[in-house]
């Protein structure tokens, strides 16, 4: 198992523009106190929220586990211990389950807890769509799988959350659409389970923007007929950005350890900087899509959402495989591979990074400042920035209208027999049908996709084969282009720029959290874009930055205002009923 470094969450002792924000009348810092050994509780109540604002008011007498030092603070038999999920990482609370002094049925409860707290009360985020009733008894089951002896997963008993358009053994899996509230698979998909033979414990699925954000043009990011419109943890004024906003806003304000979202074009990179988290989108390939409902194969992806790189290449590593159903994972060379070998502090040293021409932001703006700030870091660490030119527009394809036809059928051909939906024409009528529940933005993408010809000698096979060489044009010749003349080992750009260039290419991006802007504190990220495979230099470019430069703060530290009436704090003044 690698060795974990230290954390690079909130550190008070560092300067920090918001630390003002954290001096109130109540805890910013919104501490799960775990009584580990009360019984687990099976719903919560009044009497269980005032129960735990009255242990958060003797926080002080806990043990506090907000640092790296996870696991290494001492902790007293029978007394609760504290714990920060909104900023924990992955190898805190592996630490904490390894040294006993928390169980995964005791950190489960907590994270349940804590999404009642802020998914539906509070400020009502409306990240999770629904909750794994198995989450408790697989947690347990990580429990008994820790008591034996020899090396685990570093996942092991630690909860995720995974978007709702993955498939999950006892759970529908809805795309966030109404005509799929009951559309039950067969089995999980492979990736949930390459997570339970690491012994994850499934917590949940996120809400998403509805099919992925291609049922229609215009529907808001984080909005669907099922699941309702998603909340940005930071600004509830701004967009969580789509698709994966459930996973993205979940991942920001701490409703699960980890989280997994999937991207087409931007749904894990433009999530990642709204909501100020880590976000890999990989090579097409590198994990399975077996059991996902899809857009187009050309193009879609799973990848982790977190508040960590450390956390997000735990994640990654679960998550890649090969599958004998996906043909592109065939190629993948990454199998086995643990890609938190890759966090490196010195991984920046010797790297030449293209900086994208159309990708500085404006002088004299926040953003600006901001970027600056990244460029100087990644120069200080070692890296060689190079000034480039990549045109990253393109033609008007068809590739996803094409393809959104014919392998959402295939998705749905593979769910059992008394599945609700057959095909996308199924979907449509059923959507005609129901036209207040289902269409409060319409469904002209999905009839646009339903309208082609599929036929293999039809006119639509026919361009949808010559847009899809144009894409690879558009994309891949050009960046393997820029990248070749230039001697580079990397791209980087502002926020989500790599996406759309990226998606095309099929090529991996990492996105991490690169401050706020002083106007309003909104996140901004830098992120890094890759040739095929190029995970590993990108996991440790990241990496190496977010420890040099250590940005990040949490939703409740950069906007306080939405989490004072809530369960998890001591707030007294009067709230709204």
């Amino acid at each position: 198992m690698a060795t974990w470094p230290k954390s690079g969450g909130y550190a008070p002792d560092k300067e920090c523009r918001f630390d003002a924000l954290a001096k109130g009348p109540f805890p910013l810092r919104q501490e799960h106190t775990i009584d580990t050994n009360s019984p687990a509780r099976e719903r919560f109540s009044r009497r269980h929220a005032a129960a735990l604002a009255l242990a958060l008011l003797m926080v002080a007498a806990t043990v506090s586990v907000t640092s790296s030092r996870a696991g290494a603070t001492g902790h007293s038999s029978g007394k609760p211990l504290s714990i920060d999920l909104e900023s924990a990482t992955v190898a805190q609370l592996d630490g904490l389950l390894d040294s006993g002094k928390i169980s995964s049925t005791k950190l489960t409860e907590a994270y349940l807890d804590r999404i009642r707290a802020l998914n539906s009360q509070g400020p009502s985020l409306n990240a999770i769509r629904s909750v794994n009733p198995n989450a408790m008894k697989e947690a347990a089951a990580a429990d008994r799988m820790r008591r034996g002896k020899g090396p685990h997963s570093p996942l092991l008993g630690i909860p995720v959350v995974v978007k709702d358009n993955i498939d999950v053994a006892g759970m529908p899996t809805t795309a966030g659409s109404v005509a799929l509230a009951r559309s039950y698979p067969a089995k999980d998909a492979p990736i949930v389970a390459q997570f339970r033979k690491a012994g994850a414990v499934i917590l949940g699925k996120a809400n998403l923007t509805e099919f992925a954000n291609y049922l229609t043009s215009g529907m808001p990011g984080g909005y669907s007929s099922l699941g309702g419109q998603v909340l940005n943890a930071y600004d509830g004024s701004q967009s969580p950005s789509g698709s994966s906003a459930g996973s993205g806003v979940a991942a920001s304000v701490g409703l699960g350890a980890v989280t997994v979202g999937t991207e087409t074009s931007g749904s894990i990179l433009s999530p990642a900087y709204s909501n100020s988290v880590v976000g890999i989108k990989p090579t097409v390939g590198l994990a399975s899509r077996t059991g996902i409902v899809p857009i187009a194969a050309s193009q879609d992806t799973a990848g982790p959402l977190t508040r960590t790189v450390a956390d997000a290449a735990a994640t990654l590593t679960a998550l890649s495989g090969k599958d004998r159903e996906d043909p592109a994972t065939a190629a993948n060379p990454l199998v086995g591979h643990d890609f938190t070998d890759d966090l490196s502090t010195t991984a920046l040293r010797g790297a030449r990074i293209g900086v994208v021409a159309s990708q500085v932001p404006a002088a004299g703006t926040d953003n600006r400042a901001l970027w600056d700030a990244a460029v100087t870091a990644l120069k200080d660490q070692g890296a060689t920035l190079v000034d480039v030119t990549l045109d990253t527009s393109g033609h008007s394809s068809t590739v996803l209208s094409y393809e959104f036809k014919r392998d959402l059928n295939a998705y749905l051909a593979r769910l059992p027999r008394n599945a609700p939906m057959k095909s996308l024409a199924d979907i449509i009528a059923y959507n005609t049908a129901h036209p207040t529940e289902a269409l409060k933005f319409g469904q002209v993408n999905a009839l646009n996709s339903q309208a082609k010809d599929l036929g293999a000698d039809s006119a639509d096979t026919a361009a949808y084969k010559a847009s899809r060489a144009q894409d690879l044009a558009d994309s891949k010749d050009r960046i393997d282009a820029v990248m070749k003349d230039n001697d580079l080992t990397a791209l980087l750009f502002a926020n989500s720029g790599s996406a759309g260039i990226g998606a095309k290419a099929g090529y991996p991006s990492v996105s991490v959290p690169a401050g706020y802007q002083a106007a309003n504190r909104r996140p901004f990220s830098i992120s890094f874009l890759g040739t095929a495979w190029s995970e590993p230099t990108l996991v440790g470019y990241a990496y190496a930055y977010e420890q040099a430069t250590k940005l990040r703060r949490p939703p409740s530290v950069i906007n306080p205002a939405p989490y004072r009436c809530t369960a998890l704090t001591s707030f007294t003044e009067t709230c709204a009923p």
